[in-house]
């Protein structure tokens, strides 16, 4: 029985049985057979089969590994409760009729119940819904008076095996109809249903809370409200995208770190937009009303802070936070940019970065809290791209605790114009996940599922998604007039009382705390803000985001040149030692046979030639940064086997499906070795690969795209994090971002990685752009990476034809000498050269098969392996070295409107103005300006191509254009 419970008995199949179920109980012969036998054999008396199992009263709860337990602390206060007996099924048959309509009814509730609750603040009526007929089922009118007095199956909703109808519809109503609506009957994992059931039902989904307790939630409420009414006066008209209308907020954020704490939850990496921002900086992570008022005031120096820093609700900070019970919990808000949801990821994979450091293999430690807006939640793409990690190996974090402060509005769009669906929340059924609806104008319920989906997540590692059902007092911002859009909405919420005054009223009603005491409590908090503000005012606490702290000591952003030259090279029997591991296979490993023959045969026969093609030269350096300590991360799509098949970092039993990583043999100290195959989605992985990143700043963490153009979905990641944070937040990152590039007529949409947006990004020596061209410059480049202590983001246009092509090779000698070339000279005599050809990629081998065809030594052809930071010194000194140069053409594969053409005209005319020997003339030669990147006919490819080299080589001769 237990087995077809957990299978097709449960969850979304329930509509159905119920309406199989009604039909037997009418006429058994209605049904097909099989159905007709489970129904009669359940104890005889055809009652569901989802009802008979009795369900256990909640046990003491089970503290996560390393925790302590609950009983009696700021988990859900359940009094244990023995099991009940399981009871001989007696019904007689008059009152079959009136049991089945009961499990119906219990069903409906369960099922249906969050469309009966109360959850909306403003108590406007819910709309009518279309297609749920058993919504009526949620109500009692479809019994008698007489019935309501019988006793009928408690179906474990109390311990009693039989209770009075009414007694047991109260119940059901106080659970799923109140103030708190659950969706959950969806959920397959039975074990996580009957969990939350138990603790719901048994308790009606509320918490008796002591007088102490509810002191402390209205302190918590009236230190948020009166933080946004102080800033409300002083500081008139001023953006700060209040919590006004979602105070409960702050003291559900506070329960879950309550019930964490007690839990073994020892840091929260919080993510969230500008709503309510500030407050939850003031309110939960404790950053002092001095310092933010010192924001508002702005600095005493303005100017020092030109092209730099960011708005005040865009800020992270980090803090120590101590429990009521004296846990102490490290809690970081990370920074985040305007773009909504565009934080989710990062704080995924800073989570993961910290479990993995940290050896939280079981990711009860470290939890993600992410904070959204109801608009945002079902608007924004990169929210399904996040919760689609969240049960992959790669990026799983144990689950995410997700709030939605639902403030029933989106800047001016109502809902029915931002959302097909009910619930803004509908996305996250993608997931079997349990989503909890609460009114946020009652805090006593707020808390009271802030504790148990903190219990929740911790118990069973699992996504969980709170709906926190508010309203925005003001405008998108308080210098915007709502009543613009939404007038009668803003006429009610003009006169809505407060959370806090609501909860006051009724403290002091029930006799609970005096309105004297609340009025105490609210007059220390202003007392306490008007001393920051005096303090901001006459010592100002302005200050940069505090870094380089903790893991960061030891490294730098800043100027390139600021940090010391680094040896990249390895010892050549090290190398040779290295590639002979990543030749072999493990004895009675069945290796592939094609893998055999173009991976592990090919590096054996390199060992005697010691020439190597770009796979080697890559796997090398991973090798040896995991010799020396370090970590190597490697994500994206096909990014095990690599999209050109040139990879294969994970080779495959072909008879048993046995996985064999040979990068794994080299790892030492803490050092780890990782490689996954992504999703197919770029900027959720981009953004949690550059979060992981934030945190591992002794590991190479690299993001491969499929192709480069396929970086074109992650461009917020990219523009808002990687290239602007050193200088919005002085956060830094050595996030590697590999980038398949390069014409070899694919099409518009396989060739180009976009060169010319990342150049448009670079300045203040913010990123690296690299087009490295030789397997020993993929290995000094990825090793100088890590090895010097400058942390900047790379950008690699890697290569594709490149990695096999015979010219495109490196000798073993390389990699055991030199380092890393920014730009590489040609073998011609400089004295000599007329004509300077400058290029990067893989036209430099077109260029010289045609030159050297010629035989033409007046041609210098100059590969700049990095574009960024520009290495103007060294092609200074080397056009210095060219006394006779008269022309200096830049050389791309890319439309003039593409490339680095743009990037490159302003800066060759300054070497050209420093020649001083002479008249330079400066000028392009590539494909003419394109709306597309590239043609989609091979023909037509190669025919560009071949003008392209032929104008660069014959150019000015009778044979030339």
């Amino acid at each position: 029985m237990a087995n077809f419970q957990d299978s097709y008995l449960s969850g979304a199949n329930i509509d159905f049985i119920e309406g199989l179920y009604a039909r037997y109980l009418e006429d058994p012969s209605s049904v097909d057979p099989s159905w007709r036998e489970v129904f009669e054999r359940n104890d005889g008396i055809g009652r569901p089969i989802y009802n008979t199992t009795p369900i256990e009263p909640p046990p003491a709860a089970t503290p996560a590994k390393g925790g302590k337990s609950k009983a009696g602390g700021a988990a859900l206060a359940l009094a244990p409760v023995s099991a009940p007996a399981p009871q001989p099924a007696v019904v007689h048959a008059q009152d079959m009729g009136l049991q089945a309509r009961v499990d119906q009814t219990l069903s409906a509730f369960r099922l249906r119940g969050h469309l009966r609750a109360k959850l909306d603040p403003l108590d406007r009526p819910r709309p009518p819904l279309e297609h749920a007929a058993d919504l009526g089922m949620v109500d009692e009118t479809h019994f008698s008076t007489a019935e309501m007095e019988q006793t009928v199956e408690s179906a474990n909703v109390f311990p009693e095996p039989r209770v009075k109808l009414g007694e047991l519809l109260g119940r059901l109503h106080r659970t799923y109809t109140g103030s708190v609506g659950v969706e959950y009957m969806h959920m397959l994992d039975s074990e996580r249903r009957r969990w939350l059931m138990r603790r719901m039902e048994y308790t009606e989904n509320r918490t008796d809370f002591s007088a102490d307790e509810q002191r402390h939630l209205l302190t918590k409420l009236s230190y948020a409200e009166g933080f946004e009414n102080f800033l409300h006066t002083k500081y008139v008209g001023v953006k700060r995208f209040s919590l006004d209308g979602g105070e409960s907020l702050v003291p559900m954020m506070d329960a879950i770190l309550e019930v964490g704490g007690d839990m073994g939850l020892k840091e929260v990496v919080i993510g969230m937009a500008h709503r309510g921002r500030l407050n939850v900086l003031r309110n939960v992570l404790g950053k002092t009303s001095a310092q933010i008022f010192s924001e508002f005031e702005g600095p005493l120096n303005p100017q020092q802070y030109m092209g730099r820093g960011d708005v005040k609700y865009h800020m992270g900070f980090s803090s120590d936070h101590t429990t009521r019970a004296g846990q102490s919990i490290h809690l970081s808000l990370a920074f985040n940019p305007s773009h909504l949801e565009a934080v989710n990821p990062v704080v995924e994979g800073r989570t993961r970065a910290k479990q993995d450091r940290s050896g939280d293999t079981e990711r009860t430690r470290v939890m993600p809290l992410l904070i959204h807006g109801d608009a945002a939640f079902i608007g924004q793409g990169v929210v399904a791209e996040t919760l689609n990690l969240s049960r992959l190996r790669g990026y799983e974090t144990g689950g995410t605790l997700h709030i939605v402060i639902n403030n029933q509005v989106g800047f001016t769009t109502d809902p029915d114009d931002s959302r097909s669906s009910i619930y803004s929340t509908a996305l996250a059924q993608m997931l079997d996940i349990p989503i909890f609806h609460v009114n946020g104008d009652d805090p006593e319920a707020c808390v009271h599922v802030g504790r148990l989906v903190s219990e929740y997540r911790q118990t069973f590692r699992s996504d969980v998604v709170i709906d926190l059902i508010c309203y925005r007092r003001y405008g998108h911002n308080e210098g915007d007039d709502p009543s613009f859009t939404q007038p009668a909405m803003y006429e009610i919420i003009r006169k809505h009382p407060t959370v806090r005054t609501r909860y006051a009223q009724r403290l002091a009603e029930q006799g609970r705390i005096p309105a004297e005491e609340s009025e105490a409590i609210k007059q220390r908090c202003l007392k306490e803000f008007d001393e920051a503000l005096t303090q901001a005012r006459t010592e100002s606490q302005f200050k940069e985001p505090s870094a380089l702290e903790g893991l960061w000591k030891a490294y730098k952003g800043g100027h390139p040149e600021d940090s010391p030259a680094v040896a990249t090279a390895v010892d050549k029997e090290t190398l040779r030692g290295y590639l002979k591991k990543l030749a072999e296979a493990p004895e009675g490993f069945s290796v592939h046979r094609d893998v055999e023959r173009t991976v592990l045969r090919k590096r054996r026969s390199m060992l005697e030639t010691e020439q190597l093609q770009w796979s080697e030269g890559e796997a090398l350096a991973y090798a040896s940064l995991l010799a020396e300590g370090y970590s190597v991360r490697i994500s994206g799509q096909d990014s095990e086997r690599g999209t050109f098949s040139h990879r294969h970092s994970v080779l495959h039993d072909v008879k048993t499906g046995e996985e064999f990583v040979p990068l794994r043999q080299f790892p030492t100290g803490r050092g780890q070795f990782q490689v996954f195959n992504s999703p197919l989605s770029e900027m959720g992985v981009l953004g949690f690969e550059y979060g992981y990143s934030l945190d591992v700043p002794d590991g190479l963490i690299i993001w491969e795209a499929q192709f480069g153009d396929f970086a074109n979905g992650a461009q917020i990641i990219i523009d808002q994090f990687i290239a602007a944070a050193e200088t919005k937040w002085r956060r830094l990152s050595g996030l590697t971002l590999l980038l398949p590039h390069g014409y070899e007529g694919q099409g518009p949409e396989h060739s180009s990685a976009r060169l010319e947006r990342f150049l448009n990004l670079c300045a203040e020596d913010n990123i690296q752009v690299c087009y490295p061209t030789t397997p020993a410059q993929i290995f000094h480049l990825l090793r100088r990476q890590m090895v010097r202590p400058l942390r900047k983001p790379l950008v690699v246009m890697s290569p594709k034809s490149l990695l096999r092509r015979p010219e495109a090779t490196s000798s073993l000698n390389d990699l055991t000498q030199g380092s890393f070339q920014e730009v590489i000279h040609d073998r011609v005599e400089p004295a000599g050269v007329t004509r300077l050809l400058l290029c990067s990629g893989k036209v430099y081998y077109d260029l010289v098969k045609a030159r050297d065809e010629r035989k033409d030594d007046s041609i210098a052809i100059v590969r700049l392996e990095q574009l960024y930071p520009f290495p103007g010194d060294e092609l200074a000194g080397l056009v210095a070295k060219m006394p006779k140069l008269t022309e200096l053409f830049w050389v791309q594969e890319e439309p003039r409107n593409a490339g680095a053409w743009h990037f490159m005209y302003p800066r060759l005319h300054t070497l050209a103005k420093a020649h001083g020997q002479g008249a330079v003339n400066v000028d392009y030669i590539g494909r003419a300006e394109a709306a597309s990147p590239a043609t989609g006919i091979h023909q037509t490819h190669n025919l560009e191509q071949q003008l392209i080299v032929e104008e660069a080589i014959l150019r000015g001769t009778k044979n030339g254009r």
